[in-house]
């Protein structure tokens, strides 16, 4: 059966799949968030593809995005992962998960959990956008640059709006598939 779905998806199995199962779906646990989190930071600058074509790679580098391993990371395993052909190679990048590991884990210890401190922002509950087409999808809004300014006010890096709106699209906080996609419905 052919599934009306979200034009930047179609054509590709990977993207349709990621789309399908994942895009939107609001996320309420702790570890999905940061390895969202941790990916969209590294998507900075490059298309979404070339970051879920890595995902596996990036899982195994960084511990299965485990924030209180990647807190502790040294310097030695920092350039273990630079020299990792598998991941972005990006010195910044990586520097920025192991600063952004550890002001998650402060964040978790003022609210009990991430979750409960993002989430926070839309009332708990996702945005219903009510796009035509995906094209019309803001870059960044209002919310997105105050959740950005308050992620960096609390030491995150590579949390500009435009990655924070990704972030909120990925995890469900605002639903934007089309409105003629079969998951606009569902989530």
């Amino acid at each position: 059966m052919n599934k009306n779905r979200c034009g930047w998806c179609v054509g590709n199995d990977l993207y349709e799949a990621y789309h399908d199962e994942e895009w939107g779906l609001p996320v309420y646990d702790d570890d999905t968030l940061f390895e969202f989190l941790i990916l969209e930071t590294f998507q900075a600058g490059l298309s979404w593809i070339t970051i879920l074509k890595k995902r596996e790679n990036f899982r195994k580098a960084f511990d299965h995005f485990d924030y209180k391993k990647i807190a502790n990371y040294t310097s030695d395993k920092v350039e273990t992962l630079l020299q990792d052909k598998g991941i972005v190679r990006n010195r910044l990048k990586v520097n920025a998960t192991i600063t952004n590991a550890q002001a998650f884990m402060k964040i978790q210890e003022e609210y009990r959990s991430f979750s409960k401190y993002i989430w926070g922002f839309v009332d708990g509950k996702p945005i219903k956008n009510r796009l035509e087409n995906y094209k019309n999808a803001p870059a960044h809004t209002p919310l997105s640059d105050a959740i950005s300014k308050d992620l960096k006010k609390r030491g995150f890096k590579f949390v500009g709006s435009t990655v924070i709106y990704a972030h909120m699209q990925a995890t469900g906080m605002v639903n934007d598939h089309e409105v003629s996609c079969f998951r606009y419905q569902e989530v």
